[in-house]
């Protein structure tokens, strides 16, 4: 099990607002860092993988359920 660093509630936030705010607070997490993204936007489960690829960051994980999606990410540099 990872030891998440920060969580992100994005919970009723549409596209792009998922991207931006995750964008807002890896900005302020150091490398290594483990942030949790907490959504109920579907296209976040292509937009936040995505986003990743093009920075370098890596997805750790993706969990989807009726009620949400749980993405966790490691930070680079």
């Amino acid at each position: 099990m990872v030891s998440v660093t920060r969580h992100l509630d994005v919970t009723g936030l549409l596209c792009p607002m998922p991207v931006i705010q995750t964008q807002n607070c890896v900005a302020e997490l150091c490398p290594g860092d483990v942030l949790s993204i907490r959504c109920t936007d579907p296209g976040a489960l292509l937009d936040i993988p995505a986003w990743c690829r093009v920075h370098g960051h890596v997805l750790l994980s993706t969990d989807e359920n009726p009620e949400e999606i749980v993405i966790v990410i490691r930070v680079s540099s």
